[in-house]
């Protein structure tokens, strides 16, 4: 009995020392490391302010964009000047990432968000070289009936949805853009679905361009990085809940 207490004993000190117990430095460093996982995403809009964003090729946010109940709302003026836009951009630029946001189109509006917008005076507009994605009422708005690519979560004027996954006007959609240059790919997920996919550069895109109306735009999808842009179309649309994770 003793010889056996006395094996028992040894093999529990030989284990104790081949599986050493974590150190509170280890054990801290481990929680550090989740912590920096979890903070990959960065908020873009947190429903408060327009940190972060502001006119296109101009100066900070102004009206006609709002903050109402964490969200930013652009209400289109009754008297515009003539010439006069007022789409949003990130002050930041981003090349490779996931996008989550929500949006909400009033009736028969019409929207869009962009990626790789790029600043510069000799573009007067976002979509001039930033690719969109669609945000439209499908039911109200008529570019609707223009193709099935004008259609709400389309790669506009590119790809189509593979399915219609849109909620109506007046409803939030769920949106998920993922732009991987390295892997070459882009998608959109459209409220848990994915409904487009695409890819970034060489010739598929070159295809695929060719076949718009972007064929002859100079500066059209052209730049890897840039900014995110959100469009004013002329109709009140809501964003809210805006994150980005850089991949």
């Amino acid at each position: 009995m003793r010889k056996i207490t006395l094996f028992l004993a040894l093999a529990m000190t030989f284990a104790c020392k081949e599986k050493p117990k974590e150190s509170k430095e280890e054990i801290k460093e481990e929680i550090e490391m989740t912590e920096t996982k979890e903070s990959d995403w960065i908020v873009l809009f947190d429903g408060t302010t327009f940190d972060g964003w502001h006119m296109y090729n101009g100066g900070e946010v102004v009206e006609p964009w709002k903050l109402e109940d964490g969200t930013m709302i652009f209400y289109p003026p009754e008297n515009r000047e003539e010439g006069v836009s007022y789409n949003l951009v990130t002050d930041r630029e981003f090349t490779d990432f996931v996008l989550t946001l929500e949006w909400k189109i009033s009736e028969a509006g019409n929207s869009g968000i962009f990626w790789s917008v790029k600043e510069d005076e000799k573009y007067g507009q976002p979509y001039l070289t930033g690719p969109e994605i669609q945000v439209l009422d499908n039911d109200g708005h008529p570019d609707a009936q223009n193709g099935e690519d004008r259609l709400a979560g389309a790669l506009y004027d590119i790809v189509p949805p593979a399915a219609n996954t849109v909620k109506g006007a007046g409803e939030w959609n769920a949106i998920e853009l993922m732009i991987d240059h390295k892997a070459n790919q882009g998608h959109v997920v459209m409220n848990g679905t994915k409904i487009v996919a695409f890819p970034l550069h060489g010739s598929e895109w070159d295809d695929l361009v060719a076949h718009s109306k972007f064929a002859e735009w100079e500066g059209f999808g052209v730049f890897k990085t840039g900014k995110i842009g959100l469009q004013d179309h002329g109709d009140v649309v809501s964003f809210r809940n805006i994150k980005i994770k850089e991949l």
